[in-house]
Formats: C-alpha cells, structure tokens, sequence
C-alpha cells in the first residue's frame, strides 16, 4: 500500500470512528470539503501543515495517518445519513 493509501485510509478511519462527517472536519480544520474528499479518495497529495491541521483536529498524533492497516482489514464505512444530519420528523395536528 502506497503511503498516499495509508494516509487516506487512517483520515478516514479515524473521522469516521469519531462520528465526524467530512464537512464538519473540513470546516473545523479550515479547508474545503471537496479537497478533503479528494485526500480520502487518494486524488490529492496534502502537505505536512495540513495534515498537522487535520491531526489536531481530530485530536490525534500526525503519526496516526501513518500507522499500516492489518492484513485483511476492510475499508472504512462512511457514516450512517452521509453527510446531513437526520432531521426529527414533525407530527402532524
């Protein structure tokens, strides 16, 4: 696995454990939602500032992105609703 791979799949691992969607880390750590799409997909190459910002805004050590995935482990699920969040249902009178 490349360490682009690595990089990619560790981000999204961890967002998605926290129950964090995309858009709210994105904004969190001050970058766009489609580039931060774009480095879960592999399509882009984030520096190490960024990938600083991203750490600490997940509240883990940037070494966290370099950690190699077992043998056999399956890519991260993405979160339950995608990206919105479910809204209550009104009831009807």
């Amino acid at each position: 696995m490349k360490t682009r791979a690595i990089v990619a799949w560790n981000v999204r691992r961890i967002r998605v454990d926290r129950g964090i969607s995309q858009e709210k880390l994105a904004y969190e750590a001050g970058i766009d939602r489609s580039y931060m799409s774009s480095l879960e997909r592999q399509s882009k190459n984030p520096t190490i500032d960024l990938l600083d910002r991203i750490a600490e805004t997940l509240d883990v050590h940037l070494s966290e992105f370099f950690v190699r995935p077992p043998k056999g482990a399956r890519s991260p699920k993405t979160l339950p609703k995608g990206r919105k969040l479910a809204r209550p249902r009104r009831r009807k009178k």
